[in-house]
């Protein structure tokens, strides 16, 4: 082999490698599709912080609004402290009547529980927020409702990045967002529900 044959092969080569380079460095990266996530369930346990109504029928002079405990527990006229985290606002009523005739105080009691604001459902908004945080949850809130909520995106947000990490049944699903999508109207917004966490990802120059 002549020298002028090995430096024609070993340009053929460099020449190559700069072509598979480009390749690997030059293409785009690929756009982060918007994944499927279980249907957001509509819990309506009770849980700290939650405040709700009970009244019993025809006992006229009773407080009726009461606000769960930090511990989860309520301290209600007759039945003294309660345990309701975790309890349906209807087996709330079912066990202070149960309670209420147990104790004697009342034979027949009709007992009523109504939720009036629910402090305990709350969404997580993190990365590129303005004011990351932990929202309350409101009935029907979207996601970018909560990103709104935050106080909109940063100047540093990837639109096209941004995570929903949703548990169900104990199994944690994360699913990569395009918001910009949502918001040109190509793909309906995400109802969220309670435990939901967001995290913007920050875009790369």
């Amino acid at each position: 082999m002549t020298p002028g044959q090995f430096r024609l092969r070993s340009n053929r080569r460099s020449a190559l490698g700069a072509t598979v380079l480009c390749l690997l460095g030059c293409s785009p990266p690929p756009r982060p599709s918007q994944g499927v996530l279980e249907a957001p369930t509509d819990k309506t346990t009770l849980g700290p912080g939650d405040r709700f109504r009970l009244q019993i029928v025809g006992e006229k002079d009773l407080p009726t609004e009461y606000q769960v405990g930090a511990d989860g527990s309520v301290t209600l006229p007759y039945v003294q402290r309660l345990e309701v985290a975790g309890l349906e606002p209807n087996e709330v009523a079912a066990l202070v009547r149960e309670r209420l005739v147990e104790g004697k105080v009342l034979s027949d009691p009709s007992v009523i529980v109504t939720v009036l604001e629910y402090r305990s459902k709350r969404v997580t908004v993190l990365g590129q927020v303005q004011k990351p945080g932990s929202f309350q949850l409101e009935p029907g809130m979207t996601l970018l409702q909560a990103i709104s909520l935050a106080g909109g995106l940063t100047s540093l947000a990837n639109v096209s990045r941004v995570n929903l990490t949703r548990t169900s049944d104990g199994k944690a699903t994360t699913v990569v967002v395009n918001i910009e999508a949502i918001y040109e109207g190509d793909v309906v917004d995400i109802p969220l529900q309670p435990g939901d966490r967001v995290f913007v990802h920050e875009r790369n120059f």
